[in-house]
Parts: C-alpha cells; sequence; structure tokens
C-alpha cells in the first residue's frame, strides 16, 4: 500500500481535493450566486417602489432635483473632509484612551476614566457648541470647520476607547506571557502581538461607529459649517422644497455608507481569512 517507488509516493503527496469534494464545492458557489441574485433584485425592487411612489404623488420634482441637486452637493466635499479628519483623530484619542485604561497607573486610568464619562454622559450636540461658542470665551477660538471636526472626534474618540479596550482585554494573556518568557518588551509585545489581535476583534464595532459617525457629521451644520445638510436645509427652505432637498442630502449620506460598509466587509472577510 505504501510503495517504495515514485508511484507509492504519489499516492500520499497528491492532495487534490476529489470530485465530491468539487462538486459541493461548486454546489455552494451556486447556491451563493443564486442568494445574492435575489438579494438585489429584492432590493432594487423595494427602491424602486419607493421612486415609483413618490413619482406618483408628484413630491419627487425631479425638474427641481436636476437644477438645484448639483449646488447641494457642493457642501459634498466638506463632509467627506469633515468625516475623514474627525474619523482619523477619534482613532488615536481611542487607542490612547484605551492604554490609559488598562493601564496599572492610577492617574493615566483616572484620565481616560474621566474622558470617557465626560464624554458619553453629555450630548453631542452641546459639546459642538461648547467647542465653537464657549472656548472663545476661554481665550481658544477655532473656526467652524476645526470645531466639528474636534468635536466629533472628541466624541467618537469615548465611545471607541472602550472597543479598543475590550479588544486589548480579549487577547489571552497567555501569549504576553510567553513573549515575556522570550525576553521580548512590553512595548513590542504590544505592537506586534496584542495590537494586531485587538484590530482584528474590534474592526465590525470600529466600522459601525465610522458609519455613524459619518451620519452625525451633519450635526456640525448648526454652527455654520457650509456642507452637504446646510446647504440642503438653505435651499429646501427658500423654495419650500423641504423634502426633494432632504432627499438627495439622505441619498448621499445613504451612498456614502453603502461604500464604507463595502469595504469594512472585505476587510473583515481579509482578517477572517487570516485567522483560518
Amino acid at each position: 500500500m505504501t510503495g517504495g517507488g515514485p508511484a507509492g509516493a504519489g499516492i500520499f503527496l497528491d492532495n487534490r481535493p476529489g470530485p465530491v469534494v468539487e462538486q459541493l464545492g461548486e454546489a455552494h458557489r451556486q447556491a451563493r450566486r443564486s442568494w445574492m441574485m435575489r438579494f438585489w433584485l429584492t432590493w432594487a425592487a423595494l427602491v424602486g417602489l419607493l421612486l415609483l411612489f413618490l413619482w406618483y404623488t408628484n413630491n419627487l420634482q425631479l425638474d427641481w432635483i436636476a437644477e438645484n441637486g448639483p449646488q447641494i452637493l457642493t457642501g459634498a466635499g466638506i463632509t467627506v473632509i469633515v468625516s475623514a479628519a474627525s474619523i482619523a483623530l477619534a482613532t488615536v484619542l481611542a487607542l490612547f484612551g484605551a492604554l490609559g485604561r488598562v493601564s496599572r497607573s492610577p492617574e493615566l486610568n483616572g484620565i481616560a476614566s474621566l474622558y470617557v464619562s465626560l464624554v458619553r454622559g453629555t450630548p453631542l450636540i452641546v459639546q459642538i457648541y461648547f467647542i465653537f461658542f464657549g472656548l472663545p470665551q476661554l481665550g481658544i477660538v477655532l473656526p467652524a470647520v476645526p470645531s466639528g471636526i474636534v468635536a466629533l472626534g472628541f466624541n467618537y474618540g469615548a465611545y471607541m476607547t472602550e472597543i479598543f479596550r475590550a479588544g486589548i482585554q480579549a487577547v489571552p494573556k497567555g501569549q504576553q506571557e510567553a513573549a515575556q518568557a522570550l525576553g521580548m518588551r512590553e512595548r513590542l509585545i504590544f505592537r506586534r502581538i496584542v495590537l494586531p489581535q485587538a484590530v482584528r476583534i474590534v474592526t465590525p464595532a470600529i466600522g459601525n461607529e465610522f458609519i455613524a459617525m459619518i451620519k452625525d457629521s451633519s450635526l456640525v451644520s448648526f454652527i455654520t459649517v457650509q456642507e452637504l445638510f446646510w446647504y440642503a436645509g438653505k435651499l429646501g427652505t427658500r423654495d419650500a422644497r423641504t423634502l426633494q432637498a432632504l432627499a438627495i442630502a439622505a441619498a448621499f449620506y445613504w451612498g456614502l455608507t453603502i461604500i464604507f460598509s463595502f469595504f469594512q466587509e472585505r476587510l473583515e472577510r481579509r482578517m477572517a481569512r487570516g485567522d483560518r
């Protein structure tokens, strides 16, 4: 059975899947394609029914949308800039906050805990107003766009701090102890062992926070930031076409979240392959 020559060795070296495995794999792929086709057909049908309803009730006003839509979308660039900058700031604050929350130092842990408690205990709109209108009374004056970025990043950084903390604590302690036994320093252990695994664990939750931040970026319009929602409110009120203006803004925010969700899903799949 074992075979001493090349023919015998070939029996054990041939790891190609058999016909049954290939058939099962092909059946699974066909079922997946069928499911995705039915999903997208349902999705497109529902969107089409919604547009048809608006058209039938004569509330869509395509001529107004075609005329004013490009002007409303001029604020889309500011929306993207505010969202991207706020996400970057929140990630940095969350990483340092999480390190403070897991630190053995009572001072660092106390500062991080106060930051999380203060931000989570007050509304985001209050924080935006405080930074833009309150800080000037203390001699700190920030323009509207930086104020919105700081407020959003400061707020979401606190929520993401707890997510990062949970991810760091979810990494098995045995791996860190094994690295210490090999003589690795704590900083190297965190950078090479703890942080990569923590990021993989918290990616879905962090992605959801980013999507929520994209939508909450509309709140900076209340401090005169001329972004997408600001233009939609201004033009919709001017022409008494609030429904049409808000529909344009909602469609853009929806599109941003779909794009971000697509890349988030691809990232999660890639990390899942690494785990397997």
